[in-house]
Formats: structure tokens, sequence, C-alpha cells
């Protein structure tokens, strides 16, 4: 046996009699029959009196919001399918974190769930929780009586948890339980019944005889489930992962020229669906990085998603950016009515120094800035290239582009026959710059 794993200097701190501190000792037994030590094990909580396991412990731990232990466990153990991650959390995160419980039963990644079941919201005030008796007299009045209370090992079975085990707190045979789970390939899930004396039981008269009793008229829950065996997710996962064509690696944009100016830029495109006004700001990014210059584009997400983004903003900049949406504009690009309207405000704020580029026809408030209005249809282009175009305008001011910057970004993001429709369309644009 290993040497225990309990942390001295901070020894448990629940109410007299609570069930939390017998299974606090008890899953320190099971660490130490294991043989496991503190660098193998992470203790993953969340909210409540369950959450102050992982601080008992000299283990790794992570204290997370309310219900949702079972992600961030997820995550741990797919990051570090060594370790041994072992969740506890109580019938109150329980319910909150009620889908990522469905969704880690139906995943079946290696952890080890503990629910402390005392039927009950017992830190904060006694309130009702999913497993409340209707019977029960709680803190929130009425409530659980209009309820029928969650059985945990009927929805995890269901939900195609392959471990599957009810027991009481005071069994003798606790820590070969807590053992079993820890050691079975897959998700495991121990419903642990046990007694909260600082609120349940002032009102509810429950005894370690009592949940006996009950456990003995449910139907037996032993452990792995039949129908429910499978592969552990996480090794099925790499297995299929590695079956996979290798991607290949990001583009990698070296500086090659100078900027037109080393200041930063806020750049919004205002186009409509199918206008490629994402496309354009992707070059218009790549163009900055040819220059040395940070890069970031934040788009507008419409509803109507299969329409098509109608705003893109775009920031470039010698130094480092915090965050992505565009301020003190210094471009503006008009292409569209629809853009337009959902970002009208912008104009009452551009400066005299801020350039507008309008396609002839697309109406713009008033405002200070030196607008450019462009005939793109009288130039022979079409409505899905007016983006891109007016870049190429752009470019020939030399105002947050160069006419180099704006070829090599082309050169770097379309290959043949593209690229070169790409250039013909920037240079048909620039006899309009």
């Amino acid at each position: 046996m290993a040497a225990s794993l309990l942390d001295t200097t901070r020894p448990p701190v629940f109410c007299q009699g609570c069930a939390h501190d017998k299974v606090t000792r008890t899953l320190d037994e099971a660490f130490s029959r294991l043989g496991l030590e503190g660098h193998q094990i992470v203790i993953v909580s969340d909210i409540g009196c369950s959450g102050l396991f992982d601080t008992f412990f000299h283990t790794h731990a992570m204290h997370g919001l309310h219900g949702r232990a079972l992600t961030y466990a997820t995550g741990l153990k797919m990051a570090c399918p060594d370790l041994h991650v072992v969740v506890t959390m109580g019938d109150g995160g329980q319910g909150i974190g009620g889908a990522h419980f469905l969704a880690a039963c139906r995943r079946n990644v290696d952890l080890t769930l503990l629910v402390l079941n005392n039927f009950n919201f017992g830190m904060t005030g006694g309130q009702f929780s999913a497993t409340t008796p209707p019977e029960a007299s709680i803190g929130s009045g009425f409530l659980n009586r209009l309820e029928r209370p969650l059985d945990i090992c009927q929805v995890a079975s269901a939900a195609g948890a392959p471990y599957v085990s009810r027991c009481s707190t005071y069994s003798k045979d606790l820590s070969r339980e807590f053992e079993r789970a820890m050691t079975f390939r897959g998700f495991s899930v121990v419903d642990v019944w046990g007694v909260c004396p600082g609120r349940y039981t002032r009102n509810n008269r429950l005894t370690p005889a009592m949940i006996d009793d009950a456990l003995a008229r449910l139907e037996p829950t032993p452990g792995p489930v039949a129908e429910n065996q499978r592969r552990e997710y996480g090794e099925y996962y790499r297995e299929e992962a590695r079956r996979q064509d290798a991607l290949p690696r990001p583009t990698t944009i070296d500086k090659e020229v100078a900027p037109p100016q080393n200041l930063r830029q806020d750049i919004i495109v205002m186009g409509s669906a199918g206008q490629r006004i994402i496309t354009a700001g992707e070059i218009l990014c790549m163009a900055g990085m040819t220059a040395g210059l940070q890069a970031t584009q934040k788009n507008e997400y419409n509803i109507t998603v299969l329409r098509g983004p109608s705003i893109s903003e775009m920031i470039l900049s010698p130094t480092a950016i915090g965050y992505t949406g565009t301020q003190r504009h210094s471009v503006v690009i008009a292409i569209a009515d629809e853009g337009v309207a959902r970002r009208s405000s912008v104009f009452e704020s551009l400066e005299d120094t801020a350039l507008v580029i309008r396609a002839e026809g697309v109406a713009i408030p008033e405002c200070r800035a030196e607008v450019i209005s462009v005939n793109f249809k009288g130039l022979g282009i079409r409505p899905p290239d007016w983006a891109l175009a007016a870049l190429g305008v752009l470019s020939t001011r030399n105002r947050a582009i160069s006419p180099d910057m704006l070829i090599k970004a082309l050169h770097y993001r379309f290959q043949e026959p593209v690229l070169s429709s790409a250039l013909k369309i920037v240079q048909s644009a620039r006899s309009a710059g």
C-alpha cells in the first residue's frame, strides 16, 4: 500500500456526522490500496461541500463551476491519458450539469465519477436537488413535491455508462467499490448515498440503516452494465486519429515589404451576402502580414447563416492587438446597402483623416471622411468581386496596404486559375484609384 495522500495541514472540515468526511477518508484508502501516488491522480470538483475534496489531498486538482466538473475532467483525461481522473460531485451539481453527465455516459472516457448524494443542496441552504424525495421537508418549500426525483443509476445506464454502481457511504465495502470503479477501463459512475446533518436531517429522519433498507429495495447495480460495454473513448479516438491523413501545415507569411504607414489601421467592409467580404478580409490581413503587421479579422455572424455575412472588421497594427473589434476606423469600404444599414453609426464617428471607398449606387450617411466613389459595374467587375476590387483601390491610394502587399497576399491566398482572375480584378480596379 502507498502512503496516505491526505493533506494533514488542511484536514476535512465537514459538519459533524457528514457523510462526506467518511468518503474522503475512504477514497484515500482506495488510493493507497491501488498504490497510487499524488502525481498519478487528479481530483476534479465543482461547487458545494463535495467541491472541497480537491483541497484535502496531495494530488493534482481542478476546481470549477457548478455542474461542469465532467467537462474539465474529460479534457484532462484526453490530454493526459495516464492520469487517474476522479470527479467528486454532489447531487446538486449532477442535476445542474445533467447534459454533461449524459454526454459523459455516451462518450465513455475513462473517468471515475463519485456522486455524493445527500438529497439536497447542503451548502446553500438545504434546497431540493434532482434526487430529493417528494415527501421530504426541505428549504425550498413545496417544490420537491411537484417533481419526480432522478434515479442517477437508471439514467446513467440508459445513457450508455458501462459501469454503474450505487452504495451507501457506510458500507464496509466502500473502499473496494471505489477501487473497482477506478480500475474499470471506461466511464464509471458511483452513486454514494449519505447523510447531510447540517441541513437535510434537521427536518428529515435519515440514518445509515434507513439508507441500507432503501438500497435493498432497489434494483441491484453491481457495476459493469453488460449492454453498454465498449471501447474506451480516448483510446478509440487516438487510434482513429492516427488513421487520418496528416493536415497540411499552416501557411507561413514572412515580412517582405514595408507598410505604407506604421500605424494601426481599423478597417471595416460593409457588404452583403455573396460579395465574399470574408475572403477580402483574409486577403487584407495577409497583406498586412507581408509587411510584418499584426492582423485580426472579426466577422458579423448573421442569423440567416445561409445568406452569408455582411460585415467584416480587420485590424492591422505594428503592435499587439488586445481586442478584435474595430474602434477608430481609418478605412470604410461600403459596397452594399445592407452592410451600411447595419453599421450606419460608424460614419458619425469618422474623422477627416479617414477614407471611405463607396460603390456607386450605395447610399452612405454624411461624414467628415474623404469619400471615393467607384463605378465597379462600369469597370466590368461583378458584385461578388467588389470587395476584392475595393482592396485594389485601397492599395493604389497607399492606405493601410500597398500594391506590393496586396499582390503578395493574392499569391498566398490563391492558386491558378483563380489567382490570374483575382489579379485581373485588382488591376481593373486600380484605374479607379
